[in-house]
């Protein structure tokens, strides 16, 4: 079974800084963190930032654009959301996303998601 894991997340003042940290854990060796997405009260999920499996391109949210920076270390099954000049609008619950091809012959991936982590900007 796959298990995905988000950390990080607190309460900050604007302008402030967080780093989430995503560890994912199964027994398959095609198992990757393929980005963030987040979720404000009474608002739909929306992506954050995501990647493609080789990690080539990372696109991100344009809310978030020269604030947030993805990175992945796919040794060790983790990534990572560093946020900068976080503003109010940034409150939500921070979601990380995995995929994971389980058997040999798969070709399309399983989707997982961790239980999430709150972040709440304000004054």
């Amino acid at each position: 079974q796959v298990q995905v894991v988000e950390s990080g997340g607190g309460s900050v003042q604007p302008g402030g800084s967080l780093r989430l940290s995503c560890a994912a854990s199964g027994t398959t060796p095609r198992l990757y963190v393929m980005g963030w997405y987040r979720q404000a009260p009474g608002k739909q999920r929306e992506l954050v930032a995501s990647t493609s499996f080789g990690g080539t391109t990372t696109n991100y949210a344009d809310s978030v654009k020269g604030r947030f920076a993805f990175s992945r270390d796919n040794a060790k099954r983790t990534a990572y959301l560093q946020m900068n000049s976080l503003k109010p609008e940034d409150t939500a619950v921070y979601y990380c996303n995995a995929k994971a091809f389980l058997t040999t012959w798969s070709t399309r991936p399983n989707d997982y998601w961790g239980q999430g982590t709150q972040v709440t900007v304000s004054s």
